[in-house]
């Protein structure tokens, strides 16, 4: 894409606000090659989503946290738009908690900014119920798909094993041969 083209688009970029409205994530960090820094520092992101949850409340309907990238989906409170402002604040709080070796370019140091992750972040507004159950299901079998674990039940960073635990899912549900 020409650099005149990206910046149109990303001008033209706009997000979509539903009151009350449940949403799938995509969070990468901007360093993805041979990084583990999430699951590496998987204290420090648990307790930055813990935080912004006590300060900003959201139901976390689904969550993994794979070496490089996560995917969370949320539902917000009544008449609340604001999913924005809950993830800036779960990066910055993760930013916070760990030691600044990461890497930054002229631009992020001239910012005073980490370079942890990427800028903007990925959504999805869910539309339905068949939606709300078809992103639950990408969400836990993620590190399968990535190739991190062959069964969802062995990747530990996902709440997969919540799923389970509430009778939800079978505990071998990505053992079945139609998962592959």
């Amino acid at each position: 894409m020409s650099d005149l083209r990206y910046a149109y688009w990303m001008s033209q970029y706009r997000r979509v606000y539903v009151p009350g409205g449940s949403y799938f994530f995509t969070i990468n960090l901007l360093e993805r090659r041979n990084n583990h820094l999430l699951v590496t520092h998987i204290d420090a992101l648990r307790n930055a989503v813990r935080k912004t949850k006590t300060e900003r409340p959201f139901r976390i309907d689904a969550w993994v946290v794979l070496p490089e990238h996560m995917h969370l989906m949320m539902t917000l409170p009544p008449g609340d738009t604001d999913y924005s402002n809950r993830i800036k604040a779960i990066k910055i709080r993760f930013n916070r908690a760990i030691p600044a070796t990461e890497r930054r370019d002229q631009t992020r140091t001239t910012k005073s900014e980490r370079g942890i992750w990427q800028r903007r972040f990925w959504e999805h507004t869910i539309r339905d119920e068949r939606d709300f159950q078809k992103h639950i299901d990408y969400v836990h079998f993620n590190p399968v798909k990535h190739g991190h674990v062959a069964r969802a039940r062995d990747w530990p960073f996902s709440t997969f094993h919540d799923y389970v635990k509430n009778g939800v899912y079978p505990i071998d549900w990505t053992d079945a041969p139609n998962m592959a």
